[in-house]
């Protein structure tokens, strides 16, 4: 319990650097941009090849795989019944809405967290196979033939099944897949540079996160709270639970996979999630206030995760 609450220590102060920085404007909104585009376009796909290149992948596809899906897929369904049947939601904002109930923020703070809270960043990686290449695809398809944002035709088919394959993090994790599955180990000049980009994934995501934080805006109108607050429940209550009753229940996975499942499956909305909002002018709003609301709620959902089911 001790190294848990250390690793939740350890980011809430780093986050909190960037917090500062940016309230004393050493560092503002360009500076969040720069950090977070190196993280996500170098450091991190590099951060995976190194990681999982490193891991047995039966870890990786293992029954933690299933774990992740019927979390997902639990707090996904409970929310697009309600969208279409209480809140009377459009199928763009129901596929929105959606994402802000399920799609966890595995970049920004799930690296992290599995990184120091959970021991390694490969327990973060079937989450992240599950929303990359069923979660996404899906939703982004419908919001393609609900909406006139995108190309039509065979342009928008090859540009759907190509989209999992061009997310940095998807093709980093594939790369380090691979080279686990063949057990190929890199030449030292190659190895070498990569795990040093790589380091600067986590203290990079976290700082450009607490400078998001001083810097970016206030939620609190356009949406029904009592929706907002169906999300919040959905996201981190019942994912996490569901995802902690299949992993110590119904695939009886040892205590440190069951923190892993519960914990990953407790992270607040993606902020990718406002990305795609705003790319088809749908439930902006609901996506702005959503991840606002979950990512203030989720630590001390995860401090009491980690208290409860710390081997």
């Amino acid at each position: 319990m001790g190294g848990v609450l250390q690793g939740f220590l350890t980011i809430v102060i780093v986050i909190g650097v960037g917090f500062l920085i940016a309230h004393l404007k050493i560092a503002g909104a360009n500076a969040q941009t720069v950090l977070a585009r190196l993280a996500f376009f170098v450091a991190s796909p590099a951060l995976m090849v190194t990681v999982l290149s490193e891991t047995d992948v039966r870890q990786i596809f293992s029954t933690n795989l299933i774990a992740s899906i019927s979390c997902v897929a639990v707090s996904a369904t409970l929310y697009v019944l309600a969208a279409r049947l209480i809140f009377r939601r459009s199928a763009p904002d129901t596929v929105i809405g959606t994402f802000c109930s399920a799609y966890v923020n595995a970049g920004n703070l799930g690296l992290p967290m599995a990184a120091y809270v959970l021991g390694s960043a490969s327990w973060i990686v079937p989450m992240l196979l599950t929303q990359m290449i069923l979660l996404q695809p899906l939703g982004l398809a419908i919001l393609d033939l609900t909406t006139n944002a995108q190309a039509t035709g065979r342009a928008r088919w090859l540009r759907l099944i190509s989209q999992p394959f061009r997310n940095p993090l998807m093709i980093g994790s594939l790369v380090g897949l691979l080279l686990s599955i063949f057990s190929v180990q890199l030449p030292r000049w190659v190895n070498d540079p990569l795990h040093m980009i790589g380091d600067m994934a986590v203290p990079a995501m976290l700082i450009a996160y607490g400078i998001s934080l001083r810097l970016g805006p206030l939620p609190g109108r356009g949406e029904p709270k009592v929706q907002i607050g169906y999300i919040v429940l959905l996201k981190l209550i019942v994912q996490p639970l569901v995802g902690y009753l299949m992993a110590e229940f119904v695939l009886g996975l040892p205590a440190e996979a069951v923190l892993a499942v519960t914990v990953v499956a407790a992270l607040p909305t993606a902020q990718n999630v406002f990305t795609h909002a705003v790319r088809y002018d749908r439930g902006v709003i609901l996506a702005r206030d959503s991840i606002f609301v979950t990512t203030v709620l989720s630590l001390p959902v995860l401090v009491g995760i980690a208290a409860l089911l710390s081997p």
